[in-house]
């Protein structure tokens, strides 16, 4: 994935690549929340976007009782197969905790 910082790139150039990894983190969010419905998880990769996910306790006001937070590159790489989960929580670029926030058995929702 190129990132959007990549000096190698115009200005033109970097706003098309946050465009669209701006769709694609949304898009997969989308998808994890329609395979696994609920509200007992939040899952957050600023600054694109925020769902909650998993079957459990119905969170309503606050912050949840379980949280997911990274980046887009790592949430992407998580989504399409190209990085493990855990592999992303022992490296750092993968924050969770709450009894539910394992959403390993979700992942990957799709191959690169």
């Amino acid at each position: 994935m190129t990132s959007p910082a990549s000096p190698a790139l115009s200005p033109s150039q970097r706003s098309a690549v946050r465009r669209r990894d701006a769709t694609a983190v949304r898009y997969t969010l989308e998808e994890l929340a329609a395979c696994a419905p609920g509200h007992a998880v939040e899952v957050r990769v600023p600054p694109f976007g925020v769902i909650q996910a998993v079957a459990g306790t119905v969170h309503r006001r606050g912050t949840p009782p379980s949280v997911v937070e990274t980046d887009a590159a790592t949430w992407l790489a998580l989504a399409t197969g190209r990085l493990a989960w855990q592999e992303a929580l022992d490296d750092g670029r993968l924050h969770a905790s709450g009894e539910r926030c394992d959403l390993s058995p979700y992942l990957p929702l799709m191959r690169a």
